[in-house]
């Protein structure tokens, strides 16, 4: 029997963690594996800055520690918080969403286009980008200038989304547009059908790459 996947949301907000566990539902139903998502009840409510990025690895950490029936694990934060740390601390494979998100979009796409939540948030997000060296494959980042919660909950999260994709694809001549919150799960095929390009939900991205990584190693 194969062991669950789990997700895990490193910040505090369960709106965000229900968010996750429907994007990540039809993986569930195609695969028959257990994918868990979960929330760090002890993380910041929103990881909107690098001290709140940094403040989630510790409980993340203890969680990962702790969970030693998973098969995999998958960081649900665009700022891949602690994947070092966890890659180390794990015996099993720790997917970033971050990391996975991009990777997917390159295979979709030649110029990409990132939503950041938050002006504050792009300068983070473009340091980890450069350390994976695929900086260059990334045309622009726009931010919602939204709150993690609001992302999540807010009724104008898909008009905005539509607004700053239209923005990356007239403007900055993106192909292929990432969500780079995890809040924003819920709004991928809404906003893929309004704007006519491929819109990577990173969170889908990385449970994709964790499923086929641990189906391969049942065969």
């Amino acid at each position: 029997m194969i062991r669950p996947i789990l997700v895990i949301n490193p910040n505090s907000n369960p709106d965000v963690t229900a968010g996750l566990d429907a994007a990540v539902a039809p993986f569930r139903v195609a695969s028959g594996v257990a994918i868990e998502c979960v929330t760090v009840p002890e993380g910041p409510f929103g990881i909107e800055s690098q001290a709140d990025s940094d403040a989630a690895v510790p409980p993340l950490l203890a969680m990962i520690q702790h969970r030693t029936d998973a098969a995999a694990f998958v960081i649900a934060c665009y700022s891949d918080p602690g994947i070092d740390a966890a890659r180390e601390a794990a015996s099993v494979p720790v997917f970033g969403m971050q990391e996975s998100g991009f990777l997917t979009a390159m295979a979709r796409g030649d110029r990409i286009g990132v939503i950041a939540i938050a002006e504050g948030s792009i300068l983070r997000h473009r340091k980890y980008l450069r350390r994976m060296g695929v900086l260059d494959r990334m045309v622009a980042e726009r931010p919602l200038n939204m709150s993690v919660a609001e992302t999540a909950t807010g009724a104008g999260t898909l008009e905005r989304l539509q607004t700053v994709s239209e923005t990356l694809v007239r403007e900055d001549g993106a192909d292929v547009v990432v969500l780079g919150c995890a809040g924003l799960s819920a709004h991928r095929s809404k906003l893929e059908t309004a704007i006519g390009r491929p819109v990577v939900d990173p969170t889908q991205a990385a449970v994709a790459m964790a499923l086929g990584t641990v189906l391969a190693q049942s065969i």
